[in-house]
């Protein structure tokens, strides 16, 4: 009885019951990035039965997390994303409400009938689901406790699954949530304030590369760069070797070829597709720009140059996305310099391109060709090159 209470029956070292509870919790993290995130909230892959089934019964042993309550919520996540509407921002909110209580902001949301009505299709409606998986959370979890203590005896069994239970409540609801949206890098100018945590994605499944997510939030897989690495995108590559998983979506890979004579409608069709992208491209050739027009306004006009540095870490971002008081001092700044103020307002003009979805193809093709001659006609090196560039797009 004694071996049994510290021991359990596989009566397992200390360090062997850490790394079976790093195991444990891990199997619980693909089930929600691989099932709950990509397949159920985002379709970016469609998931065999057996796979399917497996993900949900172990995700209502380990956390009493409903598929439909998960998925309306994240749904609205992205929908409301950074706005008071938003269920859990650190820009609203504060991001340590957000990192330590992210599961009660959770909780709050998925209580909402109005958001699971709205956000919920689409999700598993079967016998089992109504029975047993939606109405009786906390079942699963007691049969967790239980397994864990038998294999692994009461004490370090009890503790396990306390690391089980709190894995995903601070991992995805705090960091993700949290920190994902306040501190780290990104790649690509999305909408709202997502930021990659770290570009090797192994402790959360890859969803620490949540920034390329949100800009690019159907593709099955997370890592767009060459030094970042997906953990959650190799097991769906497994599942798929194995006929259990089909990929649906994945991020555009943008192609270049040499530069068009004139732009024509495959050009803007590339373009459309690929804008993050031209986006991030866009964002270096600015950031060439500030250096030549800050040097020489160090040179001629220091009181100008001050204002300029001041507002750098806004010029790549949407204006959009910056409060009152932050435009108006990087409007002052850009009065200081006409080639960066023209670089912002065309990089307006270029973005409502790909959101004029009443225009014809004709009439876009003509207002992208437009575009392209004033930039290249403008005097300002950087953003000739960068129109350049822009017809490469095929």
């Amino acid at each position: 009885m004694h071996t049994l209470f510290f021991s359990g029956f596989l009566d397992l070292p200390w360090w062997g019951a850490v790394l079976a509870a790093l195991a444990l919790t891990h199997v619980t993290i693909a089930s929600v990035t691989i099932f709950l995130h990509r397949h159920q909230a985002h379709r970016a892959l469609d998931l065999h039965p057996l796979a399917s089934h497996f993900f949900r019964f172990w995700l209502w042993l380990t956390t009493g997390m409903v598929t439909k309550e998960w998925a309306a919520v994240h749904r609205k996540h992205h929908a409301r994303c950074d706005t008071p509407e938003d269920p859990h921002s650190p820009q609203v909110l504060g991001i340590h409400r957000v990192l330590w209580g992210g599961v009660f902001l959770y909780i709050r949301e998925s209580n909402k009938a109005d958001t699971i009505a709205r956000y919920g299709h689409g999700t598993p409606d079967d016998w089992i689901e109504r029975k047993l998986y939606s109405r009786h959370k906390i079942l699963g979890i007691v049969l967790m406790g239980v397994v864990d203590m038998a294999l692994f005896g009461v004490l370090p069994g009890g503790l396990i699954l306390l690391a089980q239970i709190a894995w995903i409540p601070f991992w995805a609801a705090g960091v993700v949530n949290g920190i994902g949206h306040y501190w780290g890098y990104r790649n690509w100018p999305a909408k709202d304030a997502s930021t990659n945590i770290s570009p090797i994605g192994i402790l959360i499944g890859g969803e620490e590369l949540h920034n390329n997510h949100h800009a690019f939030p159907t593709s099955a897989k997370l890592s767009s760069k060459w030094y970042e690495f997906d953990i959650g995108w190799l097991y769906i590559r497994v599942l798929q070797a194995f006929g259990l998983a089909t990929v649906k979506h994945v991020a555009p890979t943008p192609r270049l070829v040499a530069p068009r004579p004139a732009v024509d409608l495959q050009t803007v069709q590339a373009v459309t597709r690929c804008h993050y992208d031209v986006l991030a491209s866009y964002a270096r050739f600015l950031k060439q720009a500030y250096a030549q027009e800050f040097g020489t306004l160090r040179r001629l006009s220091p009181d100008k140059a001050r204002l300029l540095r001041a507002v750098k870490p806004w010029l790549a971002r949407d204006e959009r996305t910056l409060d009152e008081s932050r435009r108006l001092r990087l409007a002052t700044a850009l009065r200081g310099s006409q080639a960066l103020d023209t670089m912002v307002s065309m990089r307006r003009e270029l973005t409502a391109l790909w959101s004029r979805s009443a225009a014809s193809g004709e009439q876009l093709v003509r207002q992208l060709q437009d575009w392209c001659q004033r930039a290249e006609a403008s005097g300002i090196a950087p953003l000739a090159e960068f129109s350049k560039r822009l017809r490469s797009y095929a």
